[in-house]
């Protein structure tokens, strides 16, 4: 967990008073700092969410129009917690977790049940959730080498693919009917797009780092061998 920043310890930057356990103290209460609320609260409207989306057939446009509620906040939230988190030094080892799951299971479960109510065709399902989870497992994959930034194009993604799910959750007709079609298609390329270019740059970063550590390693050896 991270340090939390000076005025959680008295404003003076110096260790609360009780030695250990004041600064176990501080680091407990850090983890309910507003960030994480936030990340808490974007859990918790997943399952709500489904609730309001599956209401009387799941075709109500009233339902509709609250899931719908339920999926912006949520979309709102993810804005707001990472923001916070970094502006104001809230980061903790539970919103490095919790962050990533809450994003990706509002919107598994925005795709899964348009998918399901035979809004949405399985395969674009299929797509954004394969290759979520495949992004998620190679971070793993190259962790101990360094981490990737977020790129123009994720956050481009990202904004694609909820305002897509959003206009596809509402009972849209008409044109913005049609128009929901091309922004799921432009989220599509882009999750696309996005996903292989992440793989570009991971396998780039983990050959860097081997080389590295093979580097390190020579190095090592070399000067072992000096001293004796």
């Amino acid at each position: 967990m991270t340090g939390v920043p000076a005025s959680a310890a008295g404003g003076s930057g110096r260790p609360a008073p009780g030695g250990k356990l004041g600064a176990a103290a501080v680091d407990q209460a850090s983890l309910w700092n507003i960030a994480n609320i936030l990340t808490m609260v974007r859990l918790l409207l997943v399952p709500g969410f489904v609730v309001l989306m599956l209401q009387d057939g799941g075709y109500d446009p009233a339902w509709r129009a609250w899931a719908w509620a339920a999926f912006a906040v949520a979309m709102i939230t993810d804005i707001f917690d990472g923001h916070l988190a970094r502006t104001y030094n809230l980061v903790t080892d539970f919103g490095k977790i919790a962050d990533p799951i809450a994003d990706k299971a509002i919107m598994a479960a925005g795709l899964i049940c348009l998918s399901a109510l035979g809004d949405l065709p399985w395969w674009v399902t299929g797509v954004i959730l394969f290759r979520e989870l495949g992004i998620t497992l190679m971070r793993f994959w190259v962790i101990r080498h360094g981490v990737i930034p977020a790129s123009r194009g994720g956050k481009m993604k990202t904004l694609a693919q909820g305002t897509a799910v959003g206009m596809y959750v509402l009972a849209l007709t008409g044109p913005l009917a049609t128009m929901r079609f091309w922004v799921m298609a432009l989220a599509v390329v882009l999750t696309v797009v996005t996903g292989l270019d992440y793989v570009r740059q991971a396998i780039v970063l983990r050959r860097k780092g081997i080389a590295e550590e093979r580097a390190a390693r020579a190095a090592a050896s070399e000067a072992e061998g000096t001293e004796r």
